[in-house]
């Protein structure tokens, strides 16, 4: 009998390894990551920063010294350590215990819309670890995001 869809834990804990493949686009070499890489990146942001699935990408890039990672593999996990980490927090998991994914912005510091939870609960999660955030034509910003933004090392 079919069980159904995968959890989100569930999805997070597939055992896969990273792929490198050639860039369709002929850019080179390009890395198709995991989840648990995303969600380990993830981790590493401090309270009080945010980052982007830009810097996600070239964090990831450099550590398989490949010329890019890819953008779509690496937005559909990102929404994977979304979903699970809700899943942990609706389960009774502490805030401080489960991947801080409200610290991963857009690009351009706007909070994403496409996240389970609304974008109050973002900007007052961000706000409480003393992330600025600002309203710009009906959408929230971290503002300045150049204050804010984590760099990998």
């Amino acid at each position: 009998m079919p069980r159904g869809r995968k959890t989100w834990r569930e999805k997070m804990e597939t055992v896969k390894e990273p792929k490198i493949v050639d860039d369709p686009k002929g850019k080179g070499k390009m890395l198709i990551p995991t989840p648990r890489l995303v969600d380990a990146l993830v981790r590493q942001i401090p309270r009080g920063k945010v980052s982007t699935s830009t810097e996600i990408r070239r964090k990831l890039a450099e550590d398989f010294n490949v010329d890019l990672a890819c953008p779509l593999a690496t937005g559909w996990f990102i929404k994977i350590v979304v979903g699970a980490a809700e899943e942990e927090l609706r389960m009774g998991a502490e805030i401080d215990k489960v991947a801080p994914y409200w610290r991963v912005v857009k690009p351009n510091g706007c909070l994403p819309v496409k996240y389970p939870v609304s974008l109050s609960i973002l900007a007052e999660r961000l706000r409480v670890e003393g992330v600025k955030i600002a309203e710009k034509r009906g959408k929230l910003y971290v503002s300045p995001l150049e204050d804010f933004l984590y760099k990998f090392s």
